[in-house]
């Protein structure tokens, strides 16, 4: 009986270390470089997600007038060593940049979440893991969901 309890202990350290790793899903992923903050999100698990794309929306609020304002940059995916997630980075926003119209007179500014424009910002729905993004510090981190219609258009031979 006494030499019960090391072995029923090595039989079960292993599935502890296992459930370990489970609970810190952010372990394969690096952390933030100085000057930049890593961002996360969760999306919830759906029946088809074959059928969706996430929008990945990084910006800051700014103080802004009537005119359209942006940032440029473009957002690359690159995947954790060892690990094969994807994960992806903003390395720089450039801007703000507006189409510096006149605003009608008395026209106010308002606050108002600028977002960076370019490319790569539209990505695969993937439930199973955390969408991982790392921004320069100050810049915000938002999502949507967008869906496929069911019907589907023809095209035609000419």
């Amino acid at each position: 009986m006494r030499y019960l309890w090391p072995v029923a202990l090595i039989l079960l350290l292993p599935l502890t270390v296992l459930e370990a790793a489970a609970g810190d899903d952010m372990r394969p992923y690096p952390v933030a470089a100085p000057g930049f903050q890593r961002m996360v999100f969760r999306l919830p698990a759906l029946e088809n997600e074959s059928d969706r794309k996430v929008e990945i929306v990084v910006g800051k609020t700014l103080s802004v007038d009537c005119n359209q304002t942006w940032f440029g940059g473009d957002l690359e995916k690159r995947v954790a060593e060892g690990w094969g997630y994807p994960y992806f980075v903003l390395h720089q926003a450039g801007g703000p940049a507006s189409t510096m119209m006149a605003c009608p007179p008395g026209e106010e500014r308002i606050e108002a979440f600028v977002a960076v424009r370019g490319n790569g910002f539209l990505q695969r729905y993937n439930s199973q893991l955390p969408m991982v993004v790392y921004v320069p510090d100050g810049f915000a981190v938002r999502y949507r969901v967008w869906a496929a219609e069911q019907e589907m258009g023809h095209a035609n031979p000419k």
